[in-house]
């Protein structure tokens, strides 16, 4: 049983490489998997590093994802050659512990976005992540302040260019110690007062069910700030089923009933087969 499993999921996968000109991993072909598309899906990079950007493209593609999140200014066009785009991309906005709320890190920011943003725009890439940095002794109140003064300093960047710079929510109580923007109120507050149309917040809903829970309200109230979303499955991060804590499809309807058109992009390290466990979670999500 496991042996036909895997061999079905290697013609599916086959058949999106030998349509794109992929380098082909399997070794037969299947029909692409049709979607209803109204959550417009994409899949996190790193959570498949055995697997080749090309071959992961085409497998999202086949199974009917949008988009890849999380490349490097240099990977921004591969999706493009299987018809999906860079949903988000890295653009120099900072790292997870050494962030906007800092000052000392201002310039720097403001250097790479100068540099990367636009060609994230040539690319078609709607968005690129930033981070608020970790507390490191700093006041949150103090932090908002900076982290504000650098969005400002950064914005019409991103409103020139089309694109929109989303700061990611983390949880600081199991993967992230010390991150600051680790509450929906506290990076709200942020984008209220920096108020541009090109400055949003990454919503994880991994890490946001870790630290608030009340997911669906959360994201119905706050929508207006929000641009991008990331899955995972809590606890573990690992696959989108029913050994975990969140109600998926009751999570992706309740942001439908907000008209967001944005990406909703799975971040989860698979704990079997990935293939598999990124076509399970892209059914599950396809409300």
């Amino acid at each position: 049983m496991e042996i036909s499993r895997r061999r079905m999921l290697e013609s599916i996968v086959a058949g999106a490489a030998m349509a794109t000109g992929a380098p082909a991993l399997w070794s037969a072909s299947g029909p692409p998997v049709p979607r209803r598309g109204r959550i417009q899906q994409s899949v996190c990079r790193w959570c498949y590093p055995k697997i080749q950007l090309d071959d992961l493209s085409a497998y999202a593609a086949h199974i009917g994802l949008k988009g890849v999140d999380l490349l490097n200014p240099d990977e921004y066009e591969i999706p493009r050659r299987y018809g999906l785009i860079c949903t988000m991309g890295y653009a120099g906005g900072g790292q997870i512990a050494q962030g906007l709320n800092r000052l000392e890190n201002h310039a720097a920011i403001e250097n790479a976005f100068r540099q990367n943003i636009p060609v994230a725009s040539k690319a078609g890439v709607p968005n690129v992540i930033a981070f608020s940095g970790n507390r490191a002794g700093l006041s949150d109140e103090q932090g908002a302040k900076n982290t504000v003064l650098g969005l400002n300093r950064v914005k019409k960047i991103a409103e020139d260019h089309g694109v929109t710079i989303c700061m990611e929510l983390l949880n600081s109580k199991v993967n992230h110690k010390d991150y600051m923007c680790d509450h929906t109120a506290w990076g709200v507050d942020v984008m209220r007062q920096v108020n541009s149309p090109n400055v949003k917040l990454l919503y994880d809903i991994y890490h946001m069910q870790i630290m608030e829970g009340d997911l669906i309200d959360t994201i119905q109230q706050n929508i207006q700030w929000l641009g991008h979303f990331h899955t995972g499955g809590v606890p573990g991060r690992h696959e989108l089923n029913d050994r975990q804590e969140v109600q998926w499809d009751g999570v992706m309807r309740g942001i439908l009933a907000t008209n967001y058109h944005g990406y909703v992009a799975h971040e989860f390290v698979p704990a079997g087969d990935p293939c598999a466990a990124l076509l399970q979670a892209a059914n599950l999500c396809d409300v």
